[in-house]
């Protein structure tokens, strides 16, 4: 053991304490093993792991922006949440993330050859992947000067390290915060932008389609009672309640809206019919105009997009407000990513926004429940 390596480990943690409590509290959850076989330094999503050599030579700030780094990828569950995406394109993703989070705190500094990419970095990591694989022209332009996510010895995860290594960083990541209100400090000291990443982990950003059933059984009266270890037994929404339930679905077609999200959009229209196939499912094409009503059925192929203008979101619920009655609960879910202009007065009806990658923040829509549409790969 390089008890120089140590010494100047422990000396970094102290002066970390003083530069950012919170940082500093999840690094105790990490052990620092020296490492003279990495290049410079990675995590395994537990422990990080230094080249000995590599960490003399950076400077101080240096060395408080590198163990900031490998550990937010390991308590932002960087390496369990990649699944079977490209390792190489994940970690750039994830680096951007990381990056951008430690650069906004003072008193911090990471080693030459950082990746910095200003207007990604208010992302998800799972956005920023996609858009990655949407445009190789900006994969071209970054470079990892090297990978620091490594891969499980078994290839993957199981099911209970994946579980045991959610609660253990699940943990750290509230006795970090914890330590900022024993300080006094409150989120004034909170990491710029990690508040946002840490909404990433929760199951309704990471799975809307899960998200959409809360969504659901929390809206009618009528289903709140339902107990919901039926689901996997195959009993629907409308087979429990006097009711039917009806559900109005707008796909976005308007110019900002690609191919590939179109596609995206109808693939998780088509996903609603599967899940919930006795819904009474009623789908419309927006841009600036709203197109239809089409009745959906699982069996039936949908139609196809109509649209291609500017984004106006009021149509669509000027449209639904004028169809409703009294003898169906009703709910909305508008795929979109965001860009356009909302109606000045909110719906009567529950609203649920399913936001594309790298559409606008969850948190600037101004009415109704959002959530993240994450592809699986």
């Amino acid at each position: 053991m390089d008890d120089t390596f140590q010494r100047q480990i422990s000396a970094a943690i102290i002066q970390l304490r003083l530069r950012s409590p919170f940082f500093a509290t999840l690094t105790l959850f990490a052990s620092i093993i020296p490492s003279p076989s990495q290049r410079t330094a990675a995590t395994d999503g537990r422990d990080i792991f230094i080249n000995p050599q590599f960490w003399r030579g950076l400077t101080s700030a240096e060395r408080l922006g590198l163990l900031a780094h490998e550990v937010l990828h390991a308590a932002l569950l960087h390496i369990l949440r990649r699944g079977n995406r490209d390792a190489l394109l994940w970690n750039i993703a994830a680096d951007i993330v990381v990056n951008g989070i430690i650069l906004a705190e003072e008193g911090f500094a990471l080693p030459a050859g950082h990746l910095r990419e200003k207007n990604l970095e208010q992302l998800s990591v799972e956005e920023i992947y996609a858009l990655l694989i949407e445009q190789p022209g900006l994969q071209a332009k970054l470079h990892l000067l090297f990978d620091d996510l490594l891969e499980p010895i078994d290839g993957a995860f199981s099911p209970d390290v994946y579980a045991e290594l959610e609660q253990y960083w699940g943990q750290a990541l509230q006795q970090g915060k914890a330590m900022l209100d024993v300080l006094g400090l409150g989120h004034g000291m909170f990491p710029l932008g990690l508040q946002r990443e840490i909404t990433r982990l929760s199951p309704s950003q990471l799975n809307w389609r899960a998200y959409l059933w809360r969504f659901l059984v929390q809206t009618p009266s009528d289903f709140q009672d339902f107990d919901r270890r039926f689901v996997g037994q195959g009993l629907y929404l409308d087979e429990l309640a006097g009711e039917k339930l009806r559900i109005f679905i707008a796909v976005d077609t308007s110019g900002s809206i690609g191919r590939k999200e179109i596609s995206l959009f109808l693939g998780e229209v088509q996903a609603i019919l599967r899940a919930y196939p006795h819904l009474e499912a009623i789908l419309y094409y927006a841009d600036a105009a709203c197109y239809g009503p089409y009745e959906l059925n699982v069996d039936v192929e949908l139609p196809r997009p109509k649209g291609g203008g500017g984004t106006n979101f009021e149509p669509f619920f000027r449209t639904v407000e004028a169809t409703l009655d009294a003898s169906h609960n009703s709910v909305s879910v508008y795929l979109t990513d965001g860009y356009g202009v909302f109606p000045t007065d909110q719906p009567s009806l529950p609203v649920l926004w399913v936001l594309s990658p790298g559409g606008i923040s969850v948190e600037s829509v101004p009415f109704g429940e959002a959530v993240r549409l994450i592809p699986d790969r």
